[in-house]
């Protein structure tokens, strides 16, 4: 999106005789509310009848492979991607000049490497890339404290009212994106709508190193050009399901009725119905309740024997129960991860009577693992526990990070 410094929405930015940022007394203009409810007159409800808020979504830029290139001055410039080695593992993440020869994470570390002869693999160090995280979240916290963190490198912030008494949205992801760009070294993008929804669509616009607005006049316009891959919560699979049906972009989605899409998509349906519409009333949520907790690891070579099965299984509920004390959590339901050496994926879940003592999580854990006869090698195993309670000493929320072994 272009940013129109005369356009007063988020009270946007204006620039001083010597290019340094000023703020704008916010405006209002009576055509816009017109104009939206205008085009919401085929709803019950129009964009008017919620709260119209100011979201930024701050996305690092290749977080883990610019953390490792920030750290390895040789690296800068060439091809990186973190995980996996040549033969074995999955990528995690891949620099932006990793990502020019078609390399992407999650993909096999193997596949990536025939893609690039040259590629750097460098080991995951999840310690230090929390360290730099806790940095950029200070930064979000002298702003507001209404923080959504949604991983190590990405979050909501709600800057409707801001610790500054800032009226522009857009200033303030500017002034955020430098600071951490003065405290840390990298780069950061930013996405500033009246909605998460959108906001995390902006976010994307102008990678790396950007920043877009969405205005809430022209939510339903651009949405409806957006391609139904691009919609933030429609995953590749929905998205392929849409396209056998004719919905390929936003214009098209908008078409089906509420009551078509819930009984083609479930429940979802809905939703899809509202964000096509720039209608997602979600909250930015500064405490979000945990449902699940785990460990997991990716071998170095696949397994098949019992043994050895056990013998890694075992560091993982070591883990896991080092990770359960010290958030105080404790959980029902326990849960094996499989994954096969073809990626296929098998889950087996086990809820008890009463919560578990570490004996018992370890004696649960061997039954599941050999509840069945394993088909495949194995390249992955992960055990979870969910259907919690938190006790008294309860840390709070607690960072999932992969075991660095």
């Amino acid at each position: 999106m272009v940013l129109d410094p005369h356009n007063s929405f988020l009270a946007p930015i204006l620039f001083s005789k010597n290019g340094s940022l000023a703020q704008q007394k916010e405006r209002t203009f009576p055509k816009r509310k017109s104009l939206l409810l205008q085009q919401a007159n085929s709803m019950e409800k129009s964009l008017f009848d919620f709260p119209i808020r100011k979201i930024i979504h701050l996305d690092m830029d290749a977080f883990y492979a610019s953390v490792e290139q920030l750290d390895h001055p040789e690296w800068r410039g060439k091809p990186l991607v973190v995980g996996g080695n040549e033969s074995r593992g999955v990528v995690a993440a891949a620099s932006y000049e990793a990502r020019k020869f078609g390399i992407h994470s999650a993909m096999s570390s193997a596949l990536a490497a025939k893609k690039c002869a040259n590629l750097i693999f460098a080991k995951p160090r999840f310690e230090r890339y929390k360290e730099i995280s806790s940095q950029i979240q200070e930064i979000f916290f002298e702003y507001t404290d209404l923080v959504e963190p949604l991983s190590l490198d990405e979050a909501f912030l709600d800057v409707s009212e801001n610790k500054f008494d800032l009226d522009s949205a857009v200033l303030i992801a500017t002034e955020i994106r430098e600071k951490i760009k003065a405290k840390t070294g990298l780069n950061a993008s930013a996405g500033i709508s009246y909605n998460k929804f959108l906001a995390k669509i902006a976010s994307d616009l102008n990678k790396p190193n950007g920043q877009a607005v969405i205005l809430p006049e022209e939510a339903e316009a651009f949405l409806e050009k957006l391609p139904i891959g691009k919609f933030f919560g429609i995953g590749k699979v929905t998205a392929e399901k849409m396209r056998q049906v004719g919905i390929h972009c936003g214009k098209d989605l908008k078409e089906y009725s509420q009551q078509y899409l819930v009984k083609k998509f479930g429940k979802s349906g809905e939703q899809y119905f509202h964000i096509v519409r720039g209608i997602h009333l979600s909250p930015v949520q500064a405490h979000r309740e945990r449902k699940s907790l785990s460990a997991e690891n990716t071998f170095e070579k696949d397994l098949f024997l019992s043994h050895e099965l056990e013998q890694q299984l075992e560091l993982i509920y070591q883990e896991l129960i080092r990770r359960l004390k010290k958030t105080g959590i404790q959980g029902r339901t326990l849960t094996l991860k499989i994954k096969y050496n073809d990626f296929s994926l098998q889950t087996r879940s086990k809820t008890l009577e009463r919560f578990p003592d570490e004996v018992q999580i370890w004696q649960t854990a061997i039954e599941l693992l050999h509840q069945d006869s394993l088909p495949k090698p194995v390249r992955l195993l992960g055990l979870g526990v969910s259907n919690f309670f938190e006790g008294e000493d309860s840390g709070g929320i607690a960072e999932q990070l992969p075991i660095p072994f």
